[in-house]
């Protein structure tokens, strides 16, 4: 069955928040980023959010900060100008973003030295990691670019 929803009478927080979803505030950098606020295995940190990443990623420098277990990976990592990046992999990791949480999530591990000097020569903060499409499908995580909000599943 198909719901019909005047949007002019509803507002999009209200129906996703009546389907079970909790709002999260993103914050727009000078780069045009999101920057997103989230825990990973009980550690706070500051992160990018980034629909275009296939798996969600902290920087190789965190790893003992975030209590991450790494191993090594046969996988390159590419993005933001750098290609065929070094990269481990740590699993079973947990992670808090708002009231949304999930046991067991890989996250990925390789340099964001290239990130963070991008994000610094703009006069922005530099960021522990990226929250990726990986996790975002996971949450069924809606944007709301004008309001600046994510709406994750709960």
């Amino acid at each position: 069955m198909i719901e019909l929803i005047d949007l002019n009478k509803t507002s999009l927080e209200s129906i996703l928040l009546k389907k079970g979803y909790t709002k999260v505030k993103l914050k727009l950098t000078k780069t045009n980023h999101f920057e997103i606020n989230a825990t990973i295995n009980g550690v706070k940190g500051l992160f990018i959010l980034d629909t275009g990443a296939s798996n969600s990623c902290v920087g190789f420098e965190e790893a003992e900060t975030f209590n991450l277990k790494a191993e090594d990976s046969e996988v390159k990592a590419a993005g933001a100008g750098a290609t065929d990046m070094e990269t481990k992999i740590s699993i079973k990791n947990k992670i808090k973003i708002g009231k949304w949480k999930k046991d067991k999530v890989p996250l990925i591990l390789f340099n964001l030295t290239h990130v963070n000097t991008a994000l610094l020569n703009y006069n922005s903060k530099p960021v522990n990691g990226i929250i990726g499409a990986d996790i975002l499908k996971k949450a069924k995580a809606i944007i709301d670019y004008n309001k600046k909000h994510v709406y994750l599943k709960l």
